[in-house]
């Protein structure tokens, strides 16, 4: 039956599918429930095929007609329409998928279900914007090395000279991953390393010396400030942990029983779980603040919401108000200060101090095999620090 509007405007519906053909191959497959099909039959390789070409009304005659004119012209070459457009498919499916952008965000995705910590993420998705609004965009195995540089020159340009360096890391990443994925050949930001402005190395601000420690306690016992601050400031020198460690600390992760807190891998920068033995002080200071924040989450929540970890500006602010400048103590200090006394002490294994510092082991085949813990040295330490920076104090630093 030749195909005609007339014909398709009228064609119902019946009990089994039933075609109306045009005569050269093509034909309307119309369902029991109403849908109609635009087909063409043909044969390739001595096997009869069926290909599909589209929905009645949204393709029309005239252009079924032509898609099968281009099919029989694919035939004539000796190509299968039906494997042809697949691989055009495929390959318009692979191409949406090239951009920078796409390419970076689903980097970021895998990083994510690796268990990569929230907070690094966020700084990540945040240099990454730095890229987007030049490079988002393209394709990104057309990008060349002169337009990320550009880009790096900008985030220069306004003096963020730590910035840029850390973008042509991530960047770095992402373009790695993109030849991994199939979809980069180089990788960009390695030709660029001596490109950009060294940026000096500013350490964070520590107290080091054992006779300023003293002070720095006896001011920290006088902080009169907000309760939940005060006992994050008390607690900090303590137990040496990151900052955001101490900030993201929860309740269910404190055992008084066992004078242990338990932190779990994914709030760990090295991604590994990390205990920390509590000495009687930390254990006093932890009691102290219970009273006031222990129907929560977070053992220090923030002033707006206790749903939410305390400001991470909060300890440097605290410390401001005692009289310490950033260039003379800042909340990260804590741990150098920690390390530093602890290894003039001579009394400790330099890897016990490593292990509750929680850092990560440089040589591999000596991580692999440094498997102890230290763990029975690392709880008399962490009481013998407790004690000795109550020493320095020269007055107890709990019960205040």
């Amino acid at each position: 039956m030749a195909l005609s509007s007339l014909a398709l405007s009228k064609a119902k519906p019946r009990e089994k599918p039933y075609k109306l053909a045009d005569g050269h191959g093509l034909y309307l497959l119309i369902t029991p429930q109403g849908g109609r099909y635009w087909r063409m039959n043909y044969r390739f390789g001595g096997k009869a095929k069926t290909m599909a070409m589209g929905v009645f009304p949204l393709i029309t005659l005239a252009e079924a007609r032509e898609k099968r004119e281009a099919a029989r012209k694919l035939l004539a070459s000796g190509s299968d329409p039906t494997a042809t457009r697949k691989e055009a498919e495929a390959r318009e499916a692979f191409e949406a998928t090239t951009g920078f952008r796409t390419v970076a965000e689903e980097w970021l995705a895998k990083r994510e279900r690796e268990g990569l910590a929230d907070i690094t993420l966020g700084k990540v998705k945040w240099l990454l914007e730095f890229a987007y609004p030049s490079l988002g965009d393209r394709k990104i195995s057309e990008i060349t090395s002169m337009e990320l540089l550009a880009v790096l020159r900008q985030v220069e340009g306004r003096g963020r000279h730590e910035t840029a360096r850390r973008l042509r890391s991530v960047c770095g990443r992402v373009f790695r991953y993109a030849i991994a994925t199939g979809r980069a050949e180089h990788d960009l930001s390695a030709n660029l390393r001596d490109a950009l402005t060294t940026p000096k190395v500013k350490h964070l601000a520590a107290i080091t010396n054992s006779q300023q420690v003293g002070p720095l306690m006896r001011a920290i016992e006088a902080f009169d400030g907000h309760a939940v601050t005060r006992a994050a400031l008390r607690l900090a020198p303590h137990v040496f942990v990151r900052p955001g460690e101490l900030r993201h600390a929860e309740w269910t992760e404190i055992d008084f029983d066992k004078a242990l807190w338990s932190i779990p891998a994914e709030k760990m920068k090295m991604r590994r779980p990390h205990r920390v033995p509590l000495s009687r002080q930390s254990l006093e200071i932890l009691a102290s603040i219970h009273g006031v924040t222990g129907t929560g989450k977070f053992v220090f929540p923030g002033f707006q919401s206790i749903k939410r970890p305390m400001s991470e500006n909060a300890l440097n602010g605290a410390l401001r108000r005692l009289g310490y400048s950033g260039d003379e103590m800042t909340s990260h200090g804590f741990r150098a200060m920690a390390s530093t006394l602890l290894n003039e002490m001579g009394k400790w294994h330099p890897d016990a101090i490593e292990r509750q510092l929680a850092h990560a082991e440089a040589d591999a085949v000596r991580r692999a095999y440094a498997r102890g813990e230290y763990w029975d040295e690392r709880v008399t330490m962490m009481q013998a620090w407790s004690d000795y920076l109550e020493e320095l104090a020269g007055a107890p630093l709990t019960g205040h």
